[in-house]
């Protein structure tokens, strides 16, 4: 329900208050947003302080290495899981803490995901297209969806009444994109949707990708395949679970600086540093990052 000020009323979430929203307020941002893993070895750190934010009616792109923490981002972006620190904020939304009953009402009415194992979106009794009618009843802003239309738009029309187990990788992963962007939620969350994909059916789901985001969706991938790279509006790069750059169409790719004044440098630059050790020198020109010893 938009206000006369052209704010928008979102979920009222935990708490019951309705959330006033600016219309121009990202759909999801993380601040300082942190993640480990325990395992008998010790703890391994996913995620070291990232901030972040994803615009609504935009392809993003995380990109990075495995092992940067890609995967770990996206499952916190879509509430899949729950951040060891930091904050994340949905439609306006505080999700940290929130009690479990919000957080899933959240993820029914507002997030979508496609994993990048595609079979854990989909149920094995469920054929195609009883898919899409099951999305199409609990999902808002889905309700009627035409099954043969929706799968068409991935190139699955003929596949229909096949169940997954029938389907080959890469039409499971075609599936999962199209019951991710069916209705076109606020968030559409991808970790890896072209990997078995070729040409032909990678170019499908990004055109469906861009028309979710036409239709004001945010769309996030995460992506090793230049194929979505290239069609994105932003491109995040991870390294070692901290943001290091963020390019965007059109423009540079500039280097982040997170809120408490960390910055990653590149691989190329570190080489610079091999002591691990570097001088700061702010001046007129501007700040300069240069090795220690004499400086002209």
């Amino acid at each position: 329900m938009a206000s006369g000020d052209g704010r928008t009323a979102h979920d009222r979430g935990a708490g019951g208050a309705a959330r006033e929203v600016e219309a121009t307020a990202p759909t999801v941002r993380c601040e300082a947003v942190t993640r480990f893993y325990r395992s008998p070895a010790g703890e391994t750190h996913a995620l070291r302080g990232v901030d972040a934010h994803f615009d609504a009616g935009t392809v993003s792109c995380v990109v990075g290495p495995s092992g940067s923490g890609k995967s770990s981002l996206l499952a916190v972006l879509a509430l899949r899981e729950v951040p060891d620190g930091g904050q994340v904020w949905l439609a306006g939304a505080r999700t940290v803490p929130a009690p479990r009953g919000a957080r899933r009402r959240w993820r029914r009415d507002l997030v979508a995901w496609a994993p990048q194992r595609a079979t854990e979106a989909l149920l094995p009794h469920l054929s195609a297209a009883d898919h899409v009618r099951h999305v199409a009843r609990v999902r808002p802003g889905a309700a009627g969806a035409d099954p043969v239309e929706v799968l068409a738009e991935v190139g699955l029309a003929d596949r229909r009444r096949a169940l997954p187990a029938r389907l080959s990788g890469g039409e499971q992963q075609r599936l999962a994109v199209a019951l991710a962007c069916l209705g076109d939620p606020p968030l559409v969350v991808a970790d890896e949707p072209t990997a078995e994909l070729d040409d032909d059916s990678a170019a499908l789901v990004l055109a469906r990708f861009r028309r979710a985001a036409a239709a004001g969706s945010c769309v996030v991938v995460s992506t090793h395949d230049a194929r979505v790279t290239t069609a994105a509006e932003r491109v995040l790069l991870l390294r070692h679970g901290v943001l290091s750059t963020d390019a965007r169409r059109g423009g540079g790719a500039e280097t982040v600086i997170d809120s408490t004044g960390r910055l990653q440098l590149p691989p190329h630059a570190l080489r610079l540093f091999p002591d691990g050790r570097a001088v700061l020198v702010v001046d007129d020109a501007g700040v300069r990052v240069v090795p220690p010893g004499p400086r002209p």
